[in-house]
């Protein structure tokens, strides 16, 4: 990687050296990077693209550890197709979202927004990615289990719209939600009395399933999977016709729209965009998802070893969403996988190791998490104490724990070497655990411990760290 950084830098200087032709032909000036005002170039540059979406049982929630939601997944693909990062961003507001993309702190807003002509005035929208309605969400009568016909159940419900008549209605604030019930309230020539609340519409359906309030509105696709949760709701009651939902970016950026167009255009015609479609909508696998403990929406939980993993936490001195995060990583939370190398357990810790703590591969769940918590210890206090920053450090155990201890000792003594600093991880010793894979750098003399693999190591080290960071936004302490 160094070879190729110095050679991009010597392209530089030759084209640099080109201002004047031999012909004595005026030269043309030529900005090598242009357009920086364009969304679609700070994307490219900054190697990263940074979406707003919202948290909820349908865009983005972690389900046993790993992030799954419908937004979320149709941004990791379009992240690969653009080949960047993504960079999610938990906005409940609507409002927010918009001023946080005219500001430049985002580069698209990923919460299924309905399109509209007002809207399409401050925004770019994509191609649709669904259509709905908006629909009325109201609670099933107490006892309805016990009623003998579905005409008993029917009596209790709103299915006139002109029964909304004098009734208050609680939504969400910034949704076009509110534009429709004042529609609604002058075609039925009458009052409808609206609330809106700073809570968003899966808070609000939430609060009529408990009897809170009474009604809220909701697109029909949030509202069904809802039922899955709350199954005392009724949501059968249109109060709009059929609506596009879209992604969007700030206004005038149609390049990056157009982007975003061609992928949707192709990826809707995969496999894998009705496979998607169909898990979080269709697949009575869903059902399990909403009824887990383990689904950070309706659940509050990672792993059944929660418990076990913050008492752990203490020995290492980590927070316990970093610890999880290193075992969904090792193991996904299974306590009995073992590698092909031979490594065992929910932290895939060697039986040498396992020998260390007194323990093999008939060792308990909390014992596994236990001893693995002191090897972290243990590689902690083989680090030297220059490594100050606290986060630094973890990246930096992290590593030893994925690639051992020797391997980290010779990028930092490449960095050092090639005069950028040992005791940084990011931009700076990461740098060298990639080039540990490159002849010329394992047969370096300050090289001890040869060749590594040094892209697992550079990844193991990222994704732990950036799944936490989900988990912090997803989970409680």
């Amino acid at each position: 990687m160094l070879r190729s950084f110095i050679g991009f830098l010597v392209v530089l200087l030759f084209v640099a050296s080109c201002d004047s032709g031999t012909s004595g032909k005026r030269k043309e000036k030529k900005q090598i990077i242009s357009f920086p005002n364009k969304t679609i170039d700070s994307v490219f540059s900054r190697k990263k693209l940074r979406a707003a979406t919202d948290y909820g049982s349908v865009s983005y929630l972690i389900y046993r550890g790993e992030p799954i939601g419908y937004q979320y997944e149709l941004l990791q693909n379009l992240t690969k197709y653009l080949g960047v990062d993504l960079e999610l961003i938990i906005v409940k507001d609507i409002d927010r979202s918009i001023e946080m993309l005219n500001n430049g702190d985002i580069d698209l807003i990923a919460m299924g927004l309905t399109v509209t002509t007002n809207r399409s005035r401050l925004l770019e929208f994509t191609a649709p990615i669904l259509a709905t309605k908006q629909m009325l969400v109201q609670r099933k009568p107490d006892g309805y289990q016990k009623m003998k016909t579905a005409d008993e159940i029917e009596s209790h419900l709103i299915r006139d719209q002109m029964d909304l008549a004098g009734k208050t209605i609680y939504v969400q604030k910034g949704t076009i939600y509110v534009n429709r019930l004042l529609t609604l309230a002058n075609e039925i020539a009458d009052t409808i009395l609206i609330i809106e609340e700073d809570k968003d519409t899966e808070e609000l359906i939430a609060a009529v399933a408990k009897g809170k309030i009474d009604y809220t509105v909701s697109d029909k696709y949030i509202a069904l999977v809802n039922t899955r949760y709350y199954p005392n709701i009724d949501v059968k009651t249109p109060l709009s016709f059929s609506q596009k939902i879209a992604w969007a970016t700030k206004k005038g950026q149609t390049d990056f729209t157009d982007t975003i167009n061609n992928w949707l255009v192709q990826f809707n015609k995969t496999m894998l965009s009705r496979l998607i479609y169909n898990k979080y909508f269709k697949n009575i696998r869903a059902r399990r998802i909403t009824q887990s403990q383990y689904n950070s929406f309706s659940g509050g939980h990672l792993s059944p070893y929660d418990e076990e993993i913050k008492k752990a936490s203490a020995i290492v001195g980590w927070g316990w969403r970093i610890l999880a995060s290193l075992i969904y990583q090792e193991s996904e939370f299974k306590p009995n996988v073992k590698s092909w190398v031979g490594a065992y357990g929910l932290m895939q810790m060697m039986p040498i190791t396992l020998e260390k703590y007194g323990l093999d591969s008939t060792a308990s769940p909390e014992q596994q998490i236990t001893a693995g918590s002191k090897y972290l210890k243990y590689l902690d206090k083989q680090l030297p104490h220059e490594i100050t920053d606290s986060t630094e450090r973890i990246k930096f155990v992290l590593a030893s724990y994925n690639a051992g201890i020797g391997h980290v000792f010779d990028a930092r003594r490449l960095t050092q070497k090639y005069g950028a600093n040992p005791n940084k991880w990011t931009a700076n010793v990461d740098h060298f655990i990639l080039n540990l894979s490159d002849k010329e750098f394992y047969h370096d003399s300050v090289v001890y411990y040869g060749y590594l693999r040094g892209d697992e190591t550079y990844n193991f080290v990222n994704e732990i760290l950036e799944r936490a960071e989900q988990y912090k936004h997803l989970i409680a302490d």
